[in-house]
């Protein structure tokens, strides 16, 4: 096993701007990835300047902005960028944010988002029929959304992909120049929140043709031979049980159009199919990838950004990893409980995958303000967010929107570039993280609930409310406990919805003790040294590749609990054949190997505290959480104080407070902690960033 910051990331040879666990090098000087969102073909061009002196002025290091691909296009193959409609020169744009100080992020899409209609691609290409996404009876797939439902894209569709490589094509000879060294554009993300145009329901799509050729190729690829298949799908002749000899080619197989499964041999083609979305999803990146390289856009890193509730969709970030360089998050979330919880799964999650692959943990969209047909988001809001999601461990930010626009409310800066009250806020807070190089810091976690990713697809395939998007349903805090089937597949129990109750269960009676842990996927860096405590959800199944991480990771000294079920399935939902040498994971008969009773998760808790030594960090009231950060020496910088009840509260924090001062980073208030005991007014749905000046 490899510590996390031992490792490196896969950033390119050619590159000449590079990613580093606490921001991106440029030239030998790393900045904290601090970002301010402005669309520049939404404000008059001679408001740009004024715009982008204000994103400065709140400390802001970067400059982040789409460019619409729909907006730009006068007719197939002919792009206006500046010629005769100076609101559209996006390079004169990149200028002036040189001039101002100002790196510059581009987000060339092709899908874009924006609140655009069409979300910002042509007219033309969402009404192509050889472009569009198909449902299951091969219609195009719908997205209703303001101001005017359309047919989205096809990932898979060929079409598209050509149309999307010419408009790189023609990007390139104005973009190109603009790059690092020669010019002020340091990194480059590729599409946005690429999962399915929120139609992201199992069963909602992609049957494009180009599509279940890919997922016959996958098949393929996976199985090998088709008897192989067969007998993994159980389809057999009966009285041999060898596989059908109906069956005889890949291309006969078609993917699943609902969720029918009965037992759980049946389990397996909707995991497979689960499984080719996230394989398509993360192709059809690397192919943007390399359009804009064949464009001459690259030198940079990329970055792509996973939308709220990513794991609910079909993006599977390790495999995004290994397109992109960068993989980011979105953030949009309501002050109070349902969006601490979420904000914290998320960004834990985030900060532990960035920091093994040793780039900045980065919000991609970091929500100031909203769109006017979304639910609103006051300036509280966008405060409680952006506080908790650095508690618990965000490292960079792109404020969005910095500057307003049209279909967007309550941006710190309006679009002739004046400061609003809120900017203050964006103000305080960008210097306080400059202030205490909060970038370098780090939050230890020594515990991991690790959801492998059969979980996962389980969870997605059992999803009861498509065309209801589970990553929205998972944004408001709803998840599977209430939104799976409940079948039970004759396991007794409905898996999806057992799963989720036994990790609600040990994320409420950790935070209870103010353990630090992590909600993670089940990739290589859940499992590193500094892991004290793994406990691996399953549900009756797990993949061999995950046992044997759990078995080195044991070896290597860290506690190990299954829960809520022993594994008697592989991958396949097969039976083991040889059950798992669950004495690998260690016999300690109060931590496990297995935990059946999710309701048995506090008494776990209480004895893994005292059993492992693992640090807490415990407030009064206990529903006051706190989170801490330490420099590289291990001395505890920075923390954080959540209340995100509805109440005022005075907190009581203890810990190693040796008299020096205690100083709210944001607004400066000054705390006493002489007494080993920190007292701290909280307002209800409030964080507060406290620095500690040794």
């Amino acid at each position: 096993m490899t510590a996390p910051q031992d490792r490196q990331t896969t950033q390119r040879p050619d590159q000449r701007v590079k990613l580093v666990p606490c921001g991106i090098d440029i030239g030998g000087n790393t900045l904290p990835l601090l970002a301010g969102a402005v669309h520049y073909w939404r404000i008059d061009p001679n408001d740009w300047r004024s715009c982008l002196l204000a994103v400065k002025k709140l400390g802001l290091h970067f400059v982040d902005t789409y460019i619409p691909w729909g907006v730009h296009e006068v007719s197939p193959g002919k792009l206006e960028l500046g010629e005769t409609d100076p609101q559209l020169d996006v390079a004169q744009f990149c200028r002036l944010a040189q001039e101002a100080g100002l790196w510059v992020i581009v987000r060339p899409g092709p899908h874009i988002n924006a609140e655009l209609t069409y979300f910002g691609l042509p007219k033309r290409i969402v009404w192509d029929a050889a472009c569009q996404a198909r449902s299951p009876g091969q219609t195009p797939v719908m997205l209703p959304m303001l101001p005017l439902a359309f047919p989205v894209p096809s990932y898979a569709s060929d079409a598209y992909h050509d149309e999307v490589a010419r408009y790189f094509q023609l990007l390139g000879p104005v973009l190109a120049p603009l790059l690092y060294p020669n010019g002020p554009i340091v990194l480059m993300q590729v599409d946005n929140e690429a999962a399915f145009y929120f139609r992201d329901g199992p069963y909602d799509q992609d049957y494009h043709p180009d599509a279940l050729r890919a997922y016959r190729d996958f098949l393929r690829s996976k199985y090998g031979t088709i008897d192989a298949l067969s007998l993994a799908y159980g389809i057999t002749d009966n009285e041999k049980d060898e596989p059908s000899s109906d069956l005889t080619r890949f291309t006969s197989i078609d993917p699943p159009r609902r969720f029918d499964a009965e037992t759980p041999t049946d389990l397996v083609r909707h995991v497979d199919w689960c499984a080719f979305q996230e394989h398509l999803l993360t192709t059809a990146l690397g192919r943007f990838v390399r359009a804009l390289d064949d464009a001459g856009l690259s030198g940079v890193p990329t970055v792509h950004n996973l939308p709220p509730g990513q794991e609910a969709t079909p993006l599977h970030p390790g495999r995004v990893a290994e397109v992109v360089d960068l993989v980011g998050q979105d953030f949009y979330h309501a002050a109070g409980q349902t969006g601490r919880r979420v904000v914290a799964r998320a960004t834990a999650d985030l900060a532990m995958r960035s920091e093994a692959r040793g780039v900045p943990a980065f919000a991609c969209e970091m929500g100031a303000g909203f769109p006017p047909f979304f639910p609103p988001l006051a300036e509280q809001d966008s405060a409680f967010t952006v506080l908790a999601s650095l508690a618990y461990g965000l490292r960079g930010f792109n404020v969005y929107m910095a500057v307003e626009r049209d279909r967007w409310i309550g941006s710190p800066i309006d679009r002739r570039g004046r400061e609003r009250p809120q900017a203050a806020f964006w103000r305080k807070l960008c210097a306080a993280v400059l202030r205490t190089s909060f970038s370098t810091l780090r939050r230890r976690v020594p515990v991991r609930i690790v959801i492998p990713r059969l979980e996962q697809r389980v969870a997605r395939a059992m999803h009861a409310f498509s065309p209801l998007s589970s990553a929205i349903l998972s944004t408001f805090g709803i998840g599977a406990r209430e939104s799976a089937i409940e079948a039970d597949l004759g396991l007794d129990d409905p898996l999806a919805v057992e799963a989720a109750e036994f990790v609600h269960a040990f994320e409420r009676a950790l935070e209870a003790r103010g353990v630090p842990f992590a909600v993670v996927d089940a990739d290589e860096y859940a499992f590193a040294d500094d892991a004290r405590w793994l406990l691996c959800v399953t549900s009756g199944a797990l993949e061999r590749p995950v046992f044997e991480r759990l078995a080195q990771a044991r070896e290597a000294g860290a506690h190990v609990t299954l829960g809520p079920r022993e594994p008697r399935f592989d991958e396949a939902f097969q039976v083991l054949s040889a059950p798992y040498d669950l004495q690998r994971l260690g016999a300690d008969g109060r931590l496990g190997p297995v935990v059946r009773d999710s309701a048995s998760a506090q008494s776990a808790v209480g004895q893994a505290v005292d059993l492992l030594g693992l640090p807490t960090h415990a407030c009064d009231p206990s529903d006051v959480l706190v989170t801490v950060h330490e420099d590289s020496s291990g001395i505890v910088r920075v923390i954080f104080v959540i209340n995100a009840s509805e109440r005022h509260v005075v907190a009581r924090v203890r810990g190693a407070f040796d008299g020096s001062p205690v100083i709210d980073a944001v607004d400066e208030t000054e705390f006493d902690g002489e007494s080993g005991v920190l007292e701290v007014a909280m307002r209800p749905r409030s964080v507060r960033m406290l620095e500690l000046a040794r």
